[in-house]
């Protein structure tokens, strides 16, 4: 998906796969990470979309409920990731039954809240399903040991 979407240079994809391979194992056996495949009717071993959610457990804080009512959220957020539709199969309605999948599981789960971060083809979707836009932003300074100090 990432490289699909131009974000991972060719030299880095081995890299990028073999640490998401172990992580996300991780993530799956500890149940920190749930994953849903879609495949085509027929031949149930070829996948064409994806979607999965990270679970984590957040600090207390305001949250707006789609009636305007606010709330706090102390507990579950989940965070949608890895959606993708392979190519050919797009604008076919699989990452839309994904999302709802995913939607119906977090509220079985009685998850607080939804979180994602939407490309620019995936964002109508996404819209469409009841996310909006909020405020966040992204630190995309040095973090490392060896960075200035202030």
């Amino acid at each position: 998906m990432f490289q699909d979407m131009g974000y991972v240079p060719m030299e880095l994809f081995d890299y990028f796969r073999a640490k998401s391979e172990v992580r996300l194992g991780e993530a799956l056996a500890s149940g920190e990470y749930v994953g849903w495949l879609a495949s085509e009717r027929n031949s149930p071993d070829t996948i064409i979309g994806g979607a999965g959610i990270q679970l984590r457990r957040v600090l207390p804080h305001p949250i707006r409920e789609a009636g305007g009512e606010i709330m706090i959220c102390d507990s579950r957020q989940g965070v949608i990731l890895n959606v993708f539709t392979e190519p050919e199969w797009r604008r076919r309605g699989i990452a839309a039954l994904l999302m709802k999948t995913i939607i119906e599981w977090s509220r079985e789960q009685c998850l607080e809240e939804l979180v994602l971060h939407a490309s620019d083809d995936g964002r109508a979707l996404y819209e469409q399903l009841g996310f909006v836009s909020t405020n966040e932003m992204r630190f995309i300074g040095n973090l490392g040991a060896d960075s200035e100090q202030d």
